[in-house]
């Protein structure tokens, strides 16, 4: 029985109870009667309804209690578990993110604004499957930044830059007339015995920040000015997965664009760096920007002469969300190098362009795509496409952690293709790679960063290449390497 059918009964009830010997009243009409039992009726619903609704709130408050014993339990703990409250992992992941190391190094306040950051890299690399094979190769790598404020000239804001690298090892290097090299990490001097250790300042330079409107915390656009010896790649083609050999992905075709640093049109001296000026418009609340910058190439690099800058490169870069509300940049740029060596060594001007694509299509999934295209220019290569990603490692319970596989596949040029067999650079009437240059090289590089302890992170690599130098009968090439990073 319902409530409603026990209403109406007990309504009939008491009106049949009622006295005999009450005096004589009206009887109530029929509609009277039905609509009392209407009033009641409606009564006991809205007591049930009110009866649910306490229920409701009471379930809904000890729901709350036991997320918020939860969440306090799971804070209170460094490592992520795939049993803890999602909320809880995604801040537990952001903390990971703001605190790994960019750049190999962890920036540290000293006094003032002063900044300091130093880190140091290990690899130890083996190559496997050549006729050639090479014995394992050990190489280190310092650096110390320093980062000092510049004085402020009205609401603009000045920064000084300085970049200590050291270093002593080649690495691997090349894999048969391959385009990358496998260790992007190695430092040393050209020329210079493996017992010497190279030592430099690498870069110096100053930035002045120019706000439009109010100061540089409250201004909606700003100008960048930068001036010194710098790395190119710190400002054009970078990207969030693929920009640091440090942490991410060693082989060089992955981590810049291959046309313009494995490909040489960058024009940077041996180390990577060059003097130059950069001028940037950034759009702070539609986040986009728009640089520019001129750089020297060849001996000018090095300060033995020339100011003409004649490498140029402009880009245009935006940052969105998509994926859920996932941030994504992508960037467009293009080059041109006044002063660039052709394959053949003679000098000639190349030009080029590029995209490079970051975005996380998950909270601990980020993907990264770039494609170089070569317009003008007598090169080994003329097509790059690089992708892959990193997975954080959040999903196993270990967020400092990160999976990564990238590929890479490079396109002969026709000129290169059709000359290859007979080019004779060194005049001594044996061609110098033996074969004709028809096939993609290709590249598969995948690593695994293990945190063993704060500031000091091991990564198992292995590189496969294929077709090494576009040469279609070449053999696979297998480079295998443990990487550790220490950072402080």
């Amino acid at each position: 029985m319902n409530s409603r059918f026990l209403a109406t009964a007990a309504a009939i009830g008491l009106i049949a109870a009622a006295p005999a010997w009450a005096a004589p009243a009206k009887d109530p009409s029929t509609a009277e009667l039905l609509a009392e039992i209407r009033r009641l009726a409606n009564r006991v619903e809205e007591l049930e309804r009110k009866k649910t609704a306490a229920a409701d709130t009471e379930q809904r408050i000890e729901k709350l209690e036991s997320h918020n014993a939860a969440m306090e339990k799971a804070m209170a703990q460094d490592t992520i578990s795939e049993n803890e409250p999602e909320v809880a992992a995604r801040v537990k992941a952001a903390e990971n993110e703001i605190l790994s190391y960019k750049k190999g190094s962890k920036v540290v306040d000293v006094l003032g604004g002063i900044k300091v950051g130093a880190g140091m890299t290990v690899v130890g690399q083996n190559l496997i499957g050549q006729s050639q094979e090479k014995d394992g190769q050990l190489n280190w790598r310092g650096d110390v930044t320093l980062t000092i404020p510049g004085g402020n000239v009205g609401n603009s804001k000045g920064t000084i830059f300085t970049h200590l690298r050291m270093g002593q090892g080649r690495g691997l290097g090349t894999v048969s007339n391959s385009m990358a090299s496998v260790n992007g990490t190695a430092f040393q001097r050209s020329g210079a015995d493996n017992t010497d250790a190279a030592i430099g300042l690498v870069e110096a330079w100053y930035q002045l920040d120019v706000p439009f409107g109010g100061d540089l915390k409250t201004a909606k656009h700003h100008m960048e000015i930068t001036a010194g010896k710098m790395d190119p790649f710190g400002f054009f083609d970078k990207n969030a997965v693929a920009n640091d050999e440090t942490v991410y992905f060693m082989n060089s075709a992955l981590v810049h664009n291959a046309l313009l640093d494995a490909g040489g049109d960058v024009g940077v001296d041996p180390f990577g760096f060059s003097p130059g000026l950069r001028m940037a418009y950034v759009n702070d609340a539609d986040k986009w920007k728009v640089q520019a910058g001129v750089f020297e190439t060849g001996t000018g690099a090095s300060f033995q002469g020339s100011n003409e800058f004649p490498f140029r490169i402009v880009q245009a870069e935006t940052t969105q969300r998509f994926f859920g509300g996932l941030e994504g940049t992508y960037r467009v740029y293009g080059w041109t190098n006044d002063r660039a060596t052709d394959f053949d060594n003679k000098r000639g001007r190349h030009a080029g362009l590029g995209l490079s694509v970051d975005q996380k299509v998950d909270d601990y999934v980020t993907l990264f795509g770039r494609y170089g295209y070569q317009l003008k220019g007598k090169t080994r290569f003329d097509q790059s496409v690089s992708a892959g990603g990193e997975v954080n490692g959040s999903y196993w319970g270990r967020g400092a952690d990160g999976l990564g596989l990238g590929l890479v596949a490079n396109h002969v040029s026709k000129t290169y293709r059709d000359k290859s067999s007979t080019l004779d650079l060194d005049n001594d009437g044996t061609p110098d790679v033996g074969y004709k240059a028809t096939s993609f090289e290709q590249t598969a590089e995948l690593y695994y960063r293990y945190r063993v302890m704060p500031r000091f992170d091991l990564t198992p690599d292995v590189q496969i290449i294929r077709h090494p130098g576009g040469n279609p009968s070449g053999e696979v090439a297998y480079a295998l390497g443990l990487r550790g990073q220490l950072t402080y």
